[in-house]
């Protein structure tokens, strides 16, 4: 009898779990996609901050130069500080994902992102500039490293359309920031120190998706409460990763697309206007070579996705990055236009890049590593492309040799290129 009355009271409960379950799936359901959402829109707003910071100061560099008293030099060393942070902020990045979380961090890079921009303008000497670019381009290092790791841990089934809605995002917030500096600076009463500190809003506006995120540490939105299990698999580092092929090759093309895109983003305004083309223009024209990865960065990941082998792709956008070059040391007022959107399909290898940092590694915990593998030694290397052309301008008076230097450089880029498109991973090669 009483074992009787134990198993009916055991099947009432059972029965109570069951349907309040059952009753909470729903609500469940609805927190794990209002929380997708969220964070698509916070990177989204993101990735719309990660060039703004350098492509604004690249459309005022004439300007910053003249008010700062910079000789052409030091306007070059200015040009090399944003791979000079990502180099060595950015490998810091999955070691604070592990502490903090990756949402955490990603929230604090907005924040330094914001408060770099703004106090950047009146800091007062180049001293001071520096140190506040400085600032900002550590919020933007960590979550260059942390975005692809987000992707693959949140959407490991979507890396590619994700990839592509993060790059778009990013190289809308570049061209933006390249075409709106100089008539947004007219408008705003023609100081150049208003012009760069009024990007530190769109900073701002980037902080907010992210602070449920910070509570989260960085789980996913289905496994909340489990989301520890998903963090703990980045813990503890399972790769060699420097014992991988794949990783240096990725790691080499890395930085010298970044080698590419810095020049371009430092240089190619004041290229066209000491070619005779008038600053508003050569601010345009930036913006158009910028502009070409919006739609491009959204297809070229869903492609690139879907072949087994990169090479092709690599080899198509080194080519029109020659074209490019060519025509700028040509024509560079004449054909102003084509140069520039060349020179921006060129520059689509960057969401390429990333897309293969996502398809060169099976798990979250290789992600990490090779991204922040791929992308600090892929800055290490981009270094001294911008100082240099800066100097070789300086010391030979003129454009034809930065210019030469920039397509001799294309020529490897192509060739790691296609040996890190090849499909192998950096667990097969790293394992320990």
């Amino acid at each position: 009898m009483m074992g009787g009355m134990a198993s009916e009271e055991t099947r009432t409960t059972m029965f109570t779990a069951v349907r309040s379950s059952a009753a909470d799936e729903p609500r469940r359901t609805a927190t794990r996609a209002w929380t997708t959402r969220l964070l698509v829109i916070g990177i989204v707003l993101s990735a719309l901050n990660l060039r703004p910071a350098i492509t604004s100061l690249g459309a005022l560099l004439e300007e910053v130069r003249d008010g700062l008293g910079m000789s052409g030099s030091v306007a070059g060393l200015l040009t090399s500080v944003p791979p000079l942070c990502f180099a060595v902020f950015g490998v810091t990045a999955p070691r604070l994902a592990r502490r903090f979380g990756a949402g955490a961090v990603v929230c604090a890079g907005m924040v330094a992102i914001t408060a770099g921009l703004l106090i950047r303008p009146y800091a007062g000497g180049t001293a001071g500039f520096l140190a506040a670019s400085a600032l900002a381009l550590m919020g933007i290092a960590v979550s260059n490293v942390l975005m692809p790791v987000i992707v693959k841990r949140w959407f490991p089934d979507r890396v590619g359309s994700m990839t592509g809605l993060y790059s778009m995002a990013l190289a809308l917030g570049t061209a933006s920031a390249a075409a709106v500096t100089v008539p947004m600076t007219d408008v705003l009463g023609g100081s150049w120190q208003t012009g760069l500190a009024v990007w530190a809003g769109l900073a701002a506006a980037a902080v907010l998706p992210w602070i449920p995120f910070v509570r989260q540490r960085g789980a996913r939105p289905d496994e909340q409460p489990a989301g520890r299990q998903e963090h703990a698999r980045v813990e503890a580092p399972a790769l060699r990763i420097t014992r991988s092929r794949t990783a240096w090759a990725l790691a080499v093309f890395f930085g010298l697309q970044a080698t590419a895109a810095y020049i371009t983003m430092g240089w190619m305004a004041q290229i066209f206007r000491d070619a005779g083309v008038p600053a508003g223009t050569a601010g345009l024209l930036l913006a158009v070579t910028m502009v070409m990865g919006v739609p491009l960065a959204f297809v070229i990941p869903r492609v690139a996705a879907r072949l087994p082998h990169q090479g092709p792709i690599v080899l198509a956008l080194g080519a029109c990055g020659l074209a490019g070059y060519a025509g700028l040391y040509l024509a560079p007022a004449a054909g102003a236009w084509a140069w520039a959107l060349l020179l921006g399909v060129a520059n689509c290898a960057f969401p390429l890049a990333l897309t293969m940092v996502g398809m060169r590694a099976r798990t979250g915990a290789g992600v990490a590593q090779l991204s922040a593998f791929a992308q600090s030694t892929g800055y290490l290397i981009s270094i001294p492309g911008p100082l240099l052309v800066g100097v070789l301008y300086q010391h030979s008076g003129g454009w034809g040799l930065p210019i030469a230097l920039m397509a001799a450089l294309m020529v490897p880029q192509m060739v790691v290129g296609v040996l890190a498109g090849r499909n192998h991973t950096v667990e097969d090669e790293a394992a320990r």
